[in-house]
Parts: C-alpha cells; sequence; structure tokens
C-alpha cells in the first residue's frame, strides 16, 4: 500500500494530489510515455477537454495492458499550451483518479509535435 506524504511544514498542494508518495517495497513500475489526445484513427479532436478524455483513455489502455488500473498510478505528469487549460485536464483528471493519493506536476508548454494537440500526460505506476 502507497502512503501520501503532505508535511504540515509546507504549503498543502495546489490541487488534489500528494507532495509525494511512497510505495511499497517491491513492487512491479511501469514508466508510461506522454499521451495525447488522439484516437485509433489519428483524429484529433480540437476541443482540449476531448483531447485529455482520450489521453486518460489511452493510460487506462496501458495499465489495463499491464494488469494494472488508475489505482495504481503514483505520479502524473501533464503538459497543457495554454494556463487556462489547467482546469480542464485536472477536472478530467479526478474522474479518471478520484483519491489524490498521486504526486503531480503541471507544465504550460509551448507546443507539442503537431500543433493541434493541446494536452499530453504522462503516468507512473507501480503495483
Amino acid at each position: 500500500m502507497r502512503t501520501a506524504i503532505n508535511p504540515p511544514e509546507i504549503a498543502p498542494p495546489l490541487a488534489p494530489y500528494s507532495h509525494a508518495v511512497v510505495a511499497p517495497v517491491g513492487a512491479r513500475m511501469l514508466f508510461a510515455s506522454g499521451q495525447l489526445g488522439a484516437t485509433l484513427a489519428g483524429e484529433i479532436p480540437s476541443d482540449v477537454e476531448a483531447q485529455a478524455v482520450l489521453c486518460f483513455e489511452n493510460i487506462k489502455a496501458i495499465l489495463a495492458s499491464a494488469d494494472m488500473t488508475f489505482d495504481d498510478v503514483v505520479r502524473f505528469t501533464g503538459f497543457v499550451t495554454d494556463r487556462g487549460y489547467f482546469p480542464i485536464y485536472s477536472a478530467v483528471r479526478a474522474r479518471y483518479v478520484p483519491k489524490p493519493l498521486f504526486a503531480s506536476t503541471l507544465v504550460i508548454v509551448s507546443g507539442f509535435t503537431l500543433p493541434q494537440f493541446k494536452v499530453e500526460v504522462e503516468v507512473t505506476a507501480m503495483k
């Protein structure tokens, strides 16, 4: 079982996540590459929420392939091309991961491999 670390000596997290997570000894680790908001057919929705949902659906499939779920994710790294996308990304993540027992970083970037992409998400999971 993992443990969330949120020391009282520092400011609380700015969103639903933990400052750090301790994973159990001997856990099997998964490192997923950043997932972009594209369908299997290569379609890229223009809407940032739709792209975020596709990112999380892709991650869900990767986790399932490793016999894992979002409950096993210990770290999220999100990348968005506009500061205004943060609440949208955060709301979509909350639909998939209701408990903040993970570490998280969000970075605002100038762009991705194709200009249509607005969000990318990578994870580290342990089971």
